[in-house]
């Protein structure tokens, strides 16, 4: 399959808006190269190493990166991403250089370019991520490896949207649990259920890509005997009682579903969300205590939210 990298060379100050029209024109995830990330002092908490090549960066300013399928309506979507991010100037923001590249690459020639950018990461007390190209011998004898290969579903289990949701499944996850993921991506929090003991995990996501994605990834991790991947819509035709739903989704889906997790999570049951923005913390805590969950713990990473539910 073909691919067209779109990339738009811009400010700090238009980053989140023209994220947001590569997301409505059709990107399923956006990579921001900011060479503030060279620069940028971070904790450290379970030992991570980051290492990035400053020429991976550009020496002012920010590019953004968004990926569309090469299709007979890719001419008019990129005209339409770039008359959007004009008109961004008349809300007064500064789009810089503003310079929009457009490159055609093979679904096989990005996999392997992405994997530059990826190293084994430890990400909670019990959890390192590493990706399968990578050499890596555990320091504890207790310690819990995922082997990733991101491929195409912008998965790699590092971001802290991702961390927090494995933490909190480590503190809910007990053994023989049923798991449902939702929005999986990589499969990274179901393979984490897994390993943690849950006896059955329904892995779900919308985009085909993700669905294969998540079908390697958990077969190379060997929970593929307990878990399952499957092209779903959120929760819709999904039945419970399950004891944990887990979903790092972006707040305004979560809004949509979160009757649907009462539903099916027991009593005493756990729904984790992640993926949810410092302005959205209220809204989708008044949204889950409405459907019946009594919120037990909220995790912060960043500007990132995270919340450990009840069922009650």
């Amino acid at each position: 399959m073909k691919w067209s990298e779109i990339a738009i060379h811009t400010t700090n100050e238009a980053v989140e808006p023209i994220s947001n029209i590569l997301h409505e024109a059709g990107a399923s995830g956006v990579v921001i190269e900011d060479p503030f990330e060279l620069e940028k002092e971070r904790e450290d908490h379970f030992g991570e190493i980051y290492q990035l090549n400053p020429d991976d960066y550009p020496e002012e300013g920010v590019i953004i990166k968004a990926y569309l399928p090469v299709n007979s309506f890719l001419g008019e979507t990129v005209e339409e991403i770039k008359e959007a991010i004009n008109g961004l100037i008349l809300h007064n923001i500064d789009i810089g250089k503003n310079t929009v590249t457009i490159s055609e690459v093979n679904e096989e020639e990005w996999a392997t370019a992405w994997k530059k950018y990826y190293h084994p990461v430890k990400i909670s007390e019990k959890f390192t991520i590493v990706p399968t190209w990578e050499e890596y011998t555990p320091v504890h004898s207790d310690e819990l490896i995922i082997e990733l290969d991101p491929g195409m579903a912008f998965g790699t289990g590092t971001h802290p949207t991702t961390v927090m949701c494995i933490q909190a499944l480590e503190r809910t996850v007990k053994q023989g649990d049923h798991v449902v993921d939702v929005g999986t991506g990589s499969g990274v929090l179901s393979i984490a259920a897994g390993l943690l003991g849950a006896e059955k995990i329904q892995a779900l996501d919308l985009d085909e890509v993700a669905v294969n994605s998540a079908r390697i990834n958990i077969k190379l991790n060997k929970v593929h005997d307990r878990a399952t991947v499957s092209q779903n819509n959120l929760l819709d035709g999904i039945t419970g009682p399950v004891d944990v739903v887990v979903a790092n989704i972006l707040a305004e889906v979560i809004l949509r579903f979160t009757d649907d997790a009462a539903r099916i999570v027991k009593q005493n049951g756990y729904f984790i969300t992640s993926g949810i923005i410092l302005q959205k913390k209220q809204e989708v805590k008044e949204a889950m205590i409405t459907s019946g969950f009594e919120i037990v713990e909220t995790i912060q990473m960043e500007d990132w939210v995270a919340f450990i539910a009840k069922r009650i």
